[in-house]
């Protein structure tokens, strides 16, 4: 599954980095960066969580 995230949504207020920090970052000017955009097996419910929380609903998950 990848990955998406709509940029201009994005606050980047950090809560997907809280719940999926191998996922995503922050970088040095606050902006949310993807360390991949594929899932796996062990970051899938982090990822959802991640995408749960997002208060823009900026993040996605779409079968590959």
């Amino acid at each position: 599954m990848r990955i998406k995230v709509d940029f201009d949504l994005c606050e980047s207020n950090a809560l997907c980095e809280g719940l999926a920090p191998d996922v995503f970052a922050l970088d040095d000017d606050d902006f949310l960066q993807l360390r991949t955009d594929e899932t796996t097996d062990e970051n899938l419910e982090n990822v959802r969580r991640a995408v749960a929380a997002c208060p823009r609903a900026a993040i996605s998950v779409e079968e590959a």
